[in-house]
């Protein structure tokens, strides 16, 4: 919780000792002396609160640099960011990944990265296949397919700056980020608007 300079103007009062000597009067020169002393007090207090949010990526602006530093960004697949969001959701999404072969990991990914997919596996046809599934045979097994909206559009956050875009679109960073993730002996396959 942020201090007032009043607030440490009376815990420097409490500290004094009793008597006469020791005006406490709003307009005294002790008064003003300890007022003097609890402005800087007051401000490393304050700053230290500020740095409770910039330890937290989400909330992050003036470490948010270091951030990007620590994690290696921008790189050729997140690209340039255009707003303070889209640089924290960068941030995030590179702590979050942890790394991963499943489609559960490559969903996550995906939401981090602000996209809601589906992935779909091509199997091998077999004897025992259904009528309805795809004729797939040979390197087919190594193929998977993400299914995403056309266009993802990201909104401005409340906590973004004034001059930010309101809304931005594409899809080039999820396609970036799959491919040089997924294992390396697959190949995936992007359909739009599915």
């Amino acid at each position: 919780m942020r201090a007032t300079i009043d607030q440490y103007l009376n815990n420097l009062r409490s500290l004094m000792p009793k008597g006469k000597a020791w005006a406490r009067e709003n307009e005294a020169a002790l008064t003003r002396l300890l007022r003097a002393f609890a402005t800087p007090l007051m401000r490393v207090h304050n700053r230290a609160v500020d740095l409770i949010d910039e330890v937290d990526p989400r909330t992050s602006v003036e470490l948010l640099p270091d951030w990007e530093r620590v994690c290696g960004l921008p790189d050729p697949c997140s690209g340039q960011p255009e707003s303070l969001a889209e640089r924290r959701d960068q941030v995030v999404a590179k702590l979050a990944a942890r790394g991963g072969q499943s489609i559960p990991f490559f969903i996550e990914l995906a939401r981090n990265l602000g996209y809601e997919v589906t992935i779909t596996e091509f199997r091998p046809f077999r004897c025992i296949s259904k009528c309805k599934d795809p004729l797939t045979q040979g390197d087919w097994r190594f193929v998977w397919q993400v299914n995403a909206p056309a266009e993802t559009i990201r909104t401005m956050k409340a906590n973004s700056g004034c001059s930010e875009p309101l809304r931005t679109w594409g899809n080039a960073p999820l396609e970036c980020n799959f491919n040089r993730l997924k294992p390396a002996h697959t190949k995936v396959i992007f359909t739009y608007g599915a």
